[in-house]
Order: C-alpha cells, then sequence, then structure tokens
C-alpha cells in the first residue's frame, strides 16, 4: 500500500543558554535550556532528500545565542516570542514555529558582614546559588498569526505536616489502607497554564509577574485547604489562580502523592501517635498520582492531558 508523510517538525532542542547582565558591580543570571521545532512545507526534504527548504537546526542553535545577546532575555516567554517570530517570519517554508523554554532559577549569596575584611570588596553582588525548588517551564507557538502560550512549573516539592486526611473510601476485598483524620499531604507540584493571549493586537501580559503571582496563589491555596483528599487541594490551587489572574483561562495539575506512612512502633513498646508528633517512613514509589484540569467557565481546554513532553 502506498504511503504518505504525516505530521512532522525538526529543530535543535535542549540548547544551554545563560545570559549575564552586568548592573556595575550588581550581576542578574537568567539560565535557559530551548528546545525549537520548526514545521511547515518539508515534504520534499522526505520524500527525496532536498533541503531546499530546510533551515539547518545549526542555524536554529546560532540564532538562539545570538537573540539572547541582541534582545536580551526578559523573560522566557518574551524570548520564546522574538524566537518564534522571527523563525515563521523570516523563513517562508517555515510554518509554525514551537519553542519550549525551562528555566533555572539562580539566588544572590549573602555574604558576612566582615566580608571586606577577607577579600576588600564592601560588598559582593556577583555570587549565586542555584535553587532548588523548581524548574520553570514556557511553551510559545506562533502560525505567523495566532501564539499560544503555555507556562508553569515542575518539581516544586510542598508539604502540609497536618490539616489532611483521607477517609470515606470506598472499601472492597483488598482495601487493606486504614482511615486518616490527621496525616501529611506531600506532592511535587506539576503545573502547565495557558493565558488567553493569543494576537499582537491583545495587550501582552507582564509574563514575569504573572509568573509570580500564578506560582504565589497556587502555594498559598495549597497552604490554606484543609484538605480531605488531594483532588479536593487540587481544585482550589487551579481556581485560585484562575480567580486572580485574568490573563490565565486554563490551567492543568500532575500531582503525585508522596506517601508517608506512619511507623509501627509498637513492637518496641512506643505509642506513634500525630498528637505528640510521629515518625513516618516516607515512600518514593508506588505513588498515588492525581491529574486534572481546572478552567475558566467557557473556554475549552487545550492544554494537553499528558504533560510528559510538555
Amino acid at each position: 500500500m502506498p504511503t504518505i508523510l504525516g505530521q512532522n517538525q525538526y529543530g535543535k532542542a535542549e540548547n544551554r543558554v545563560v545570559r549575564i547582565t552586568r548592573d556595575g558591580d550588581t550581576h542578574h543570571i537568567k539560565d535557559l535550556n530551548v528546545s525549537v521545532a520548526l514545521s511547515g512545507d518539508m515534504d520534499d526534504v522526505h520524500y527525496s532528500g532536498s533541503n531546499a527548504n530546510v533551515l539547518p537546526t545549526d542555524t536554529t542553535k546560532n540564532t538562539v545565542f545570538a537573540f539572547a545577546k541582541e534582545h536580551g532575555i526578559e523573560s522566557a516567554e518574551q524570548f520564546g516570542i522574538h524566537l518564534a517570530r522571527h523563525f515563521v517570519s523570516s523563513q517562508e517554508p517555515i510554518k509554525v514555529a514551537r519553542i519550549r523554554i525551562e528555566e533555572y532559577a539562580w539566588e544572590r549569596i549573602a555574604t558576612s558582614d566582615g566580608n571586606s575584611r577577607f577579600i576588600g570588596a564592601d560588598e559582593v553582588k556577583h555570587s549565586f546559588v542555584r535553587k532548588g525548588q523548581e524548574t520553570r517551564t514556557s511553551q510559545i507557538t506562533y502560525d505567523g498569526q495566532k501564539w499560544e502560550v503555555i507556562s508553569g512549573l515542575k518539581d516544586l516539592t510542598v508539604m502540609n505536616s497536618t490539616n489532611s486526611e483521607f477517609w470515606g473510601y470506598v472499601k472492597d476485598k483488598y482495601t487493606t489502607l486504614k482511615e486518616a483524620y490527621d496525616r501529611i499531604l506531600a506532592t511535587d507540584v506539576s503545573a502547565r497554564w495557558r493565558y488567553n493571549w493569543t494576537d499582537d493586537g491583545q495587550r501582552m501580559p507582564n509574563w514575569e509577574k504573572s509568573y509570580e503571582q500564578a506560582r504565589k496563589h497556587m502555594l498559598q491555596a495549597f497552604a490554606e485547604t484543609y484538605s480531605l483528599s488531594l483532588q479536593q487541594t487540587l481544585y482550589q490551587m487551579g481556581s485560585r489562580i484562575i480567580e486572580s489572574r485574568s490573563e490565565i483561562d486554563e490551567i492543568r495539575f500532575s500531582l503525585p502523592n508522596n506517601h508517608h506512612f506512619l511507623v509501627d512502633l509498637e513492637p518496641f513498646g512506643l505509642k506513634n501517635d500525630t498528637a505528640d508528633g510521629a515518625v513516618y517512613f516516607a515512600a518514593d514509589r508506588p505513588y498515588g498520582l492525581i491529574e486534572a484540569t481546572v478552567l475558566r467557565d467557557g473556554v475549552e481546554p487545550k492544554i494537553p492531558v499528558d504533560l510528559t513532553n510538555l
């Protein structure tokens, strides 16, 4: 049977670019991992091997680094917008550009009050320690007319040491889990949210502020929700963001339930009660996996259900 070419794309993955901005003695870091995927009129290169419409992936790599210098990196989203617009507008065969970015945060190292006695500087403003809390993510897609910006984060580990219960669930002959009325609730948050900014005629969000505020509302909802299930907490986290940030219409969560089980200390004559401080066994697998999308009313979902490659 004859075959035909289906969806295809190409580009340069994981371009690691670090931009240092100097404000006198004070330095600022933007640390990104940028992946470029381009699609369009690429039938010939697949059918005959003709590269007439192919922009080399090495060129896309060079463009990433050149744009970091020429345009700077105001935010991951803005940098991705610059790149996507360039590839679609400068190369006629390219119809769609998708830019995926991971951003790694750094924080300034605080130096001692007596710092100048040791190295001869009044204050050090160029030393940083890599933050380990989470990785910021962005995906920018442009087809020459419309934009889709999906931002988010992954590997943000959070825990409530109380104000969490789990009881009243379905029980069958295989159920051994005991009901819990005071438990630890912990998870590694993976979240992606979609902006309703889609064309250049709209006012563009403040990407940095929006990320900071979305993260803040997410964490506040996690901390302030008395949880009867991780699903309930997830919904509150998403609702808080949607209700507080008018520029965001949809958010998708993937939350593993990082189980903490009370250790049986009765063989040693010890009670292990939560009321006076308990000892837990932290199990990294298997884990419950809770996933859901929270939407502004009337909005159609567009974020993929599987966040594995987003």
